[in-house]
């Protein structure tokens, strides 16, 4: 790819279009709230071991490729990307240093754009954030994915379920309470859906992948819970163009 040049994969498809880096991301991946109300017992979940784990982080830091997932924990194609996808691209690329991953909230889409003034979806992001203050950021990100009902903005995020689901994965009660309360991550999951909105990110998940070539920073795009292969076929492809 030349410089400054962006690879684009959208939709359910692996249609590849070439545009400039701070070129718009199209189509938007559609959150649509279910009506059935959710169960409020807090399911327990066995956490998948990240390697070199670090906050909303994981993998080698110089590592080639990195990769940034814009993600929603009320979305259900960014739950399909976890339960789907994940787990591969850590045994593949992650755990075998060729790939650096970070998870960043994308905010209210749901809210944002309807003007229900729902905060379900940032307030989870803020306890995954809190969650990371105990060293426990993905073991939140798995329980929060797990424990979402299937259901948008109906309660299952409430504040008193959000702490049952924290001292369920063995994090200290109090001091979670003491963060969340304080919103102590409020603006940080507030700047993760303004830089999403900066770089043209209209729907979640979307991913950014990010590389050097000839001293040059190059840029992917994958919009959607897009199968394993779509993800292996452009970290393959990336990794031979850097190697050559």
């Amino acid at each position: 790819m030349s410089r400054n040049q962006t690879l684009l994969i959208l939709g359910a498809g692996c249609l590849v279009i070439f545009c400039s880096v701070v070129g718009l991301v199209i189509g938007v991946t559609y959150i649509i709230p279910e009506l059935l109300a959710p169960n409020t017992d807090v399911v327990s979940v066995g956490s998948t071991p990240r390697p070199d784990a670090d906050a909303n982080s994981m993998g080698d830091p110089d590592a080639p490729i990195r990769m940034v997932e814009f993600g929603d924990f009320q979305c259900p194609f960014c739950e399909r990307f976890h339960v789907e996808t994940e787990t591969l691209l850590v045994a593949e690329y992650i755990a075998t240093g060729k790939l650096h991953f970070t998870y960043r909230s994308a905010g209210n889409w749901v809210s944002e754009f309807s003007g229900s003034g729902n905060t379900e979806s940032q307030d989870a992001a803020e306890a995954a954030y809190c969650a990371a203050d105990q060293n426990k950021f993905w073991e939140m990100h798995d329980a929060l994915f797990l424990n979402n009902r299937d259901v948008e903005n109906q309660g299952a995020f409430s504040a008193g379920n959000l702490l049952d689901i924290a001292q369920s994965i063995g994090l200290n009660r109090t001091e979670f309470q003491n963060c969340f309360d304080s919103e102590k991550y409020a603006k940080r999951v507030q700047q993760d859906f303004d830089d999403a909105l900066s770089l043209g990110i209209q729907g979640t998940p979307t991913f950014i992948i990010t590389y050097e070539l000839n001293g040059e920073t190059q840029a992917a795009f994958i919009e959607g819970a897009q199968p394993y292969a779509v993800f292996q076929q452009t970290l393959d492809e990336i990794l031979a163009t850097i190697s050559q």
